[in-house]
């Protein structure tokens, strides 16, 4: 059954994806916890964290990293977040954001309120930071393409 990760990343939903390579996508959250929150999915419907293969949650972690430097330089922020939960999708994902306190990272402060305009600049700045990083290749044509053009 195709979860709506899987839907995103077919382009049947609407996704703002800051980095798409062979093995997973990188795409903003709907619920961000601060500003810039993004989600490493992986590509292949695995239904939770410690049901994947090493080599996959070692891609996972190092793409989360790359992502997580470019968020620190975007947001000038002085960490960058991993989370683990998967509670509310069955699709492997990590959150990832950049942070500033420990306090801060409880998904009841996630926010459900953010208009579309602040939720794609975001994307962008992380999109531009991935790029200034030297990891351009990655960072798909479009927004919204789950794919690298």
């Amino acid at each position: 059954m195709s979860t709506v990760f899987s839907k995103i990343i077919a382009g049947e939903l609407p996704g703002r994806f800051v980095w798409a390579d062979e093995r997973c996508v990188v795409f903003s959250t709907i619920a961000p916890i601060t500003e810039g929150h993004m989600l490493v999915v992986s590509r292949e419907e695995v239904p939770q964290y410690t049901d994947a293969p090493d080599d996959l949650v070692a891609h996972l972690a190092v793409v989360a990293k790359t992502v997580g430097r470019a968020q620190m330089a975007a947001f000038d922020a002085p960490r960058a977040a991993v989370l683990v939960a998967g509670f509310e999708i069955d699709h492997l994902h990590l959150h990832v954001m950049p942070a500033w306190s420990e306090a801060a990272l409880r998904f009841d402060n996630a926010r459900e309120d953010v208009p579309a305009e602040e939720l794609d600049a975001a994307a962008e700045r992380v999109r531009e930071a991935l790029r200034a990083a030297g990891e351009g290749a990655h960072v798909p044509a479009a927004l919204g393409a789950p794919t690298l053009g």
